[in-house]
């Protein structure tokens, strides 16, 4: 090898050093401030924040163009205002409701598998799976809870978008377009979507008709966990989703004692964005574990959030996570285990 392309060489690796230990400032810059300001601030929902903020800067994606920031905007009201219309108007015909329940799942399958938007899939599943079970309670808690998660996707994405010029990349990265949306009936995608749908309703049926919001997480992981309805990936994102989830009990454990130890928001900032930057390395690096990072920070948040009390039982709510994580994968197990044998052949659809 010659000293020049040996030199080369270099160049691209200092390069790629670079662009990563961007991503992982970033990573921490963002995640720490979005936690400061929303508890400074403390909006309804205002913990979704820091967590939505996590999920998009752990995202192998670059920047935001303007018009793809107003597009995912306007989805997020999108999917929100259908779930709400939908709960709203027909929570009171229950026979109505749960046969319209299952097509709109299915429609929401059948987009996402003809290569719609993820992030529309995203917000219109947590509000047909959440809101109708918050309108048996109160009209008003799910029209408070959508402002509240709408609120707090939007200053999330916006946050995104201009942290990325406060923490620039070195270079400019294009990734290839995805897949055009198929707007015409595709038999694979149907089929894919029937399956997810026949997984996901019983559980979400169950759980609305009888109001089991003690089942709640249970029936948004097995929903979530069946967008690909193959036994193999429905077992893998559980699987995924339970390591991240004990790695982020564990790091959070941490996290509380010591906030126990030294309660000041100060030292809660310096903490979070140590905790961040350590997972953002993971995040970005080559280490083929990173991929349970992202998903144990949103962990974090979400157990320190929840046990921030004097009265808090935090092992208690780790377990509890576990469990309804771990029923949800059983759950679909059994359930594309039954539908291989007895509904579809288990080659896929040609």
């Amino acid at each position: 090898m010659s000293t020049k392309t040996r030199s080369q060489s270099s160049n691209i690796k200092l390069a790629l050093q670079d662009a990563t230990m961007v991503k992982q400032l970033r990573f921490a810059v963002g995640v720490s401030t979005s936690a400061a300001i929303a508890y400074i601030f403390n909006w309804p929902l205002a913990f979704l924040f820091p967590i939505f903020t996590t999920l998009l800067l752990s995202m192998p994606v670059p920047q935001m163009t303007p018009k793809q920031l107003g597009v995912g905007l306007f989805n997020t009201v999108k999917g929100f205002s259908f779930g709400l219309f939908f709960s709203v108007v027909l929570i009171k015909f229950p026979v109505i409701f749960l046969i319209l329940m299952f097509l709109a799942l299915f429609n929401i399958y059948y987009y996402l598998n003809r290569g719609g938007s993820f992030w529309l899939t995203l917000m219109s599943m947590f509000s047909m799976l959440i809101l109708p079970m918050l309108t048996y309670m109160s009209e008003g808690l799910a029209i408070g809870f959508s402002l509240g998660f709408v609120a707090s996707a939007w200053a999330a994405m916006l946050f995104v978008f201009v942290l990325h010029f406060v923490v620039p990349d070195t270079n400019k990265i294009t990734l290839p377009s995805p897949p055009p949306f198929k707007n015409v009936y595709s038999p694979v995608a149907a089929q894919f979507a029937l399956k997810s749908t026949l997984v996901a309703f019983p559980i979400v049926a169950f759980c609305i008709t009888f109001a089991r919001t003690d089942l709640l997480l249970t029936m948004i992981f097995a929903a979530m966990f069946t967008l690909k309805p193959e036994l193999s990936a429905g077992k893998e994102a559980g699987r995924n989703s339970l390591i991240s989830t004990i790695l982020g009990g564990l790091i959070a454990f941490v996290f509380y004692w010591g906030l126990v130890a030294v309660p000041l928001f100060q030292f809660f900032i310096i903490l979070m964005f140590g905790i961040a930057l350590y997972m953002g390395m993971n995040i970005f690096s080559s280490n083929p574990r990173g991929k349970y990072y992202g998903s144990a920070m949103t962990c974090i948040i979400v157990l320190i959030n929840g046990n921030m009390g004097a009265d808090s039982d935090f092992i208690s709510a780790l377990v509890s996570r576990i469990f309804f994580i771990s029923l949800a994968i059983l759950y679909i197990i059994v359930a594309l285990r039954v539908l291989d044998a007895f509904v579809f052949d288990k080659k896929k659809p040609s």
